[in-house]
């Protein structure tokens, strides 16, 4: 361990209790302080600095807006270097003077205040705010704020240099302080390439209108108090400008754990120019439904800037990237997961392209039949031949040769027509006909002209009715006995493991069997038999129309794969690989074909750990999720009944009894 020696020398006077008799600033002096200090946002922990001079100011700057000085009370410096390592900045009313032997020893104006700062110098060689105490133990005075030794070197160092004052504008950016999570990879690509064209007018900033900065500041430091795992960043450039923000909350941090396989980044509030510039990072849980793993604010559509929104992501995940990536068609989208993202498959959003359909070629003559035509090329198309073959014949029948929206579509057709996709997993994220997606997250929550402020209460109200959406149905999942529809082993099968929603989209599969007719054996290669099974679908209308899948089936291995690929889209078995089981006397389906994700207990079997060696178990994340994972059992189990809660609710005060924690679980009576 290096030697380390402590030194109480204060960085400007020992001394820094209110005196009287010293500089006084005028009233322009101080007016021009304020504006500088207006707000001020009260420290933290995890807060962090480029330099010991930037906390000293931040702090005193907040000192002096409520009415107290501050002083260096003590500081470590490491022996050999001579260099501050660790910091505590204190009140100016901290400890106690020595008692003088003078005939007229001055008055004793300290009260042995606690409120204080501890910083120290982290591996980036920043300053980072490691402990907080805000309380005072007495009366803090805003009318002497100017005596304060450490507020007149502020007030003199401003009257040196006044600033121009500008017009008042609607519009303006802020600097706000980088956080715990910025380190050194975060930083060096938050920074355009050097031009010698370029000036001020050409970067891109984050639009925050009045109370947006304050609001989103003040949000973050609540959530770090009340969610010590809150994770958030600030991309600011040298000049303060605030460019890029992301977040996460604790539960979307160990949602990203279990769901981050598949993984849809929605844009749409970029793409629609919405007010708020959001993006978000969404997944599907064990129910189908949408979980959100994180979310940001993005100051300019550009590569530098997503590249650092999906670090800032990654970053936040521990550095676990997901398997397949979602977007709309926006190119640089495109190339910043080509850059952070390399070995993700990345695809467009099919939803998003078909929405776009009646706003690019509405306005076609003959356009519900080039709907038709489309919709029957996209979604109907079982082979890659009959893909190409039925957009060449809308194509061509409606003249859309020179459709630049069509052409740039087909060019990209291998990013989001289903049937160039067969081989990559969606878990659901896929529609496989018409009107089918997944509802967006934030969905009925944000419009055009939702503000900061807005939003920052509506993610709120949002993140608590999904969770609690996710809660009832893991309740509803693990105590129910489904109805069961049809007398098929499959179903019986997967009604004691898969969740509820799961299970009724397996469910329909089940009865959609009794749709399907002539499985047929066509041809037998080794031991690998191919068959076609015959099944009558709805054409239009009330039509009916007979369509034959291509099924193999693996007699050695149970492997089964159909033509229709329903399993890679949506992650579990089709009608016409269960009519292939069932025909070859198969009683249940093989295990490889029933995903654990989907299963009602997926979340305590999972160990989210095993696949991230290199995790710091000395992390209080790491504690976090650990012991958030072993009491996920505990809520599950003590939810099913009214004899288990009382008991699972027992324990649980006497555990934070122990931890000499208050009672804040309630009163079983009110409950």
């Amino acid at each position: 361990m290096e030697e380390v020696c402590l030194n109480t020398e204060p960085l400007f006077d020992e001394s820094d209790e209110v005196e009287g008799n010293t500089y006084v600033a005028d009233e322009h002096d101080l007016e021009s302080l304020n504006v500088q200090t207006k707000n001020s946002s009260p420290p933290t922990v995890g807060l962090e600095f480029d330099s010991f001079d930037e906390v000293y100011n931040f702090y005193n700057i907040y000192a002096k807006e409520q009415g107290f000085g501050i002083r260096v009370s003590n500081s470590w410096f490491r022996s050999k270097k001579k260099e501050r390592y660790r910091a505590k900045l204190s009140c100016s009313s901290a400890g106690f003077k020595k008692k003088s032997e003078a005939n007229n020893p001055r008055p004793e104006t300290r009260t042995g205040c606690p409120a204080m700062i501890v910083i120290r110098m982290v591996e980036s060689k920043r300053w980072r705010i490691v402990e907080v105490e805000l309380q005072h133990n007495h009366q803090l005075s805003l009318d002497s704020k100017r005596f304060y030794k450490s507020h007149k070197k502020m007030i003199l160092e401003a009257g040196k240099s006044q600033p121009i004052l500008e017009p008042e504008t609607e519009v303006h950016t802020i600097k706000l302080y980088r956080t715990t999570g910025m380190d050194v990879d975060c930083n060096d690509y938050s920074n355009f390439e050097e031009n010698p064209d370029t000036n001020l007018d050409s970067f891109k900033y984050l639009e925050l209108r009045d109370g947006d900065a304050n609001a989103i500041y003040n949000y973050f430091c609540r959530m770090k108090l009340t969610d010590p795992n809150f994770f958030y960043l600030f991309d600011i450039d040298d000049d303060g400008h605030l460019k890029n923000v992301f977040w996460a909350d604790s539960r979307s941090r160990i949602a990203c754990n279990y769901f981050h396989d598949t993984v849809t980044i929605d844009t749409t509030c970029l793409a629609n120019k919405y007010e708020i510039p959001l993006i978000s990072f969404v997944g599907v849980n064990h129910h189908g439904h949408s979980v959100l793993l994180g979310c940001g604010f993005v100051g300019h559509e550009s590569v530098d800037y997503f590249v650092w929104i999906f670090k800032a992501w990654l970053k936040c995940m521990l550095g676990r990237p997901p398997h397949v990536v979602i977007t709309d068609q926006c190119k640089p989208l495109q190339i910043a997961v080509a850059q952070v993202l390399p070995h993700a498959r990345h695809c467009y959003s099919l939803q998003y392209i078909m929405q776009r359909v009646p706003e690019k070629l509405g306005g076609l003559q003959g356009y519900e039949a080039i709907r038709r035509q489309l919709y029957n090329a996209v979604y109907a198309s079982l082979k890659i031949v009959e893909f190409e073959t039925s957009w060449a014949d809308m194509t061509k029948c409606h003249g859309l040769g020179d459709n630049k929206w069509l052409q740039t579509l087909y060019k990209d057709r291998h990013l989001w027509v289903p049937v160039y996709l067969k081989e990559t997993f969606f878990i659901g994220l896929i529609p496989t006909k018409e009107n089918e997606g997944l509802t967006a997250f934030f969905d009925g929550y944000v419009h055009k002209h939702t503000s900061f402020k807005e939003f920052l209460d509506k993610y709120d109200l949002a993140r608590h009715r999904k969770h609690l959406k996710e809660a009832m149905a893991d309740l509803e999942s693990g105590k129910a006995n489904f109805e069961l529809k049809t007398r098929c082993n499959f179903e019986v099968q997967l009604s004691k493991v898969y969740t509820k929603d799961i299970f009724k989209m397996f469910q329909s599969e089940v009865e959609g069997m009794y749709y399907c007719f002539n499985t047929r054996l066509v041809n037998v290669n080794g031991s690998i038999i191919t068959y076609i099974v015959k099944e009558r679908v709805e054409v239009e209308g009330n039509e009916k129309g007979v369509i034959s899948f291509e099924v193999l089936y693996e007699t050695t291995e149970l492997d089964i794969r159909c033509i229709c690929s329903l399993f890679s889209y949506k992650g579990y078995l089709c009608r016409h690989a269960l009519n292939v089981l069932n025909y070859n006397g198969v009683e249940e389906i093989p295990s490889r074909y029933i995903l654990q994700r989907w299963k009602k207990d997926f979340k305590q079997q999972f160990n989210q750990f095993d696949v991230c060696g290199n995790i710091d178990r000395y992390n209080p994340l790491y504690w976090h999720t650990y012991l958030f994972n072993n009491a996920l059992p505990v809520l599950e189990v003590g939810a099913q009944s009214q004899e288990r809660y009382m008991i699972a609710l027992k324990e649980l005060e006497q555990l934070l009894g122990k931890f000499d924690v208050e009672d804040s679980i309630g009163n079983p009576s009110q409950i």
